[in-house]
């Protein structure tokens, strides 16, 4: 999801950053979805924890989260300063100084790992660690700007939270879990595409291999659909194991039907349409994958509600 927004007062010097600078600092919309599907994966897990632990378990993971961003802003000043989706981020625009970045990262990144592992257990605590590796050092550090496959191998961070509230609940990794991860994973590529198909400019100028600079926004449209059919039979899936039910399933095909509709109609386009009506289709895209995401977890939340009454699984 992307994270623009901005803090910046004109009185405020260099270096002096406010409150709402360091909190953006940690990218909360970003951070709000990882809170959102850690916390579904530990609703919907067959073990429960005390209200306190769940608490606590979803606090640390949040700060992993925030640690992860802290530190992507960090390395990734440099070209957030050339893209106008970015530059007004803390760092480049130097209302937080990348030491300072980097410091509030890495603290918070051992603050987390350490405190849900005491909170639940060190399974759930290793793969936070891990986590927060692969986003800050295999994805930002090294993915993002070497292949056009970044966004695809990358979207595995983002796909870990509800793993993570699932193991951080039960201990163990169930399919249930995997499944979830795979849903994120899978729908990760169309959804960054999408917003590159109207943001190119911005890849290009820093120098970001996204698909549409190095390959074109042809191909990135094939990709788009490409994804979008893998992804389609997760859902499905998850639907009829322990955390789905009727309510699940009935979701996961409405919206894999809108979805896949919008992919279709994505790689129909040429860039002649595209640019005269200003990316109305890819943003709209866009806006519903987000929706899609949340909608798809908000069912296997309600669906876990509904069983103790007799009304939600299988």
């Amino acid at each position: 999801m992307s994270d623009t927004g901005s803090y910046e007062r004109a009185d405020r010097a260099p270096g002096e950053g406010s409150f709402g600078d360091y909190v953006q600092l940690l990218k909360p919309r970003v951070m709000s979805l990882v809170v959102f599907t850690a916390l579904v994966g530990l609703l919907v897990a067959p073990v429960h924890l005390h209200p306190v632990e769940a608490f606590s378990a979803i606090l640390f993971i949040a700060l992993g989260a925030g640690a992860s961003g802290a530190l992507n802003m960090w390395w990734d000043a440099d070209i957030d300063a050339v893209m106008r989706r970015t530059q007004s981020r803390p760092v480049p625009s130097g209302r937080v100084e990348p030491g300072e970045a980097l410091g509030i990262g890495l603290s918070m990144s051992v603050l987390s790992v350490l405190m849900l592992g005491l909170a639940t257990n060190w399974l759930a605590a290793g793969l936070l660690a891990f986590t927060i590796f692969f986003y800050a050092v295999i994805y930002t550090m090294w993915l993002k700007r070497w292949t056009p496959q970044n966004i695809v191998i990358g979207g595995a961070a983002g796909a870990f939270p509800p793993m993570i509230g699932w193991v951080a609940a039960t201990g163990s990794v169930g399919l249930e879990a995997v499944l979830m991860f795979a849903l994120i994973f899978m729908w990760t590529p169309p959804h960054f595409w999408a917003l590159a198909l109207f943001i190119n400019s911005d890849y290009s100028k820093a120098k970001v291999p996204m698909l549409t600079v190095t390959h074109g926004k042809k191909s990135t449209r094939a990709h788009i659909i490409i994804y979008t059919l893998l992804l389609t039979p997760v859902p499905l899936w998850a639907a009829m194991t322990s955390i789905g039910g009727p309510l699940t399933l009935a979701v996961a095909l409405i919206l894999n039907a809108i979805f896949l509709m919008g992919a279709v109609m994505i790689w129909r386009r040429n860039e002649v349409t595209a640019e005269a009506d200003g990316y109305r289709v890819e943003k709209r895209f866009f806006a519903f994958s987000i929706l899609y995401l949340f909608l798809h977890f908000g069912a296997f939340l309600a669906e876990a509600a509904l069983r103790p009454y007799g009304l939600g699984g299988w």
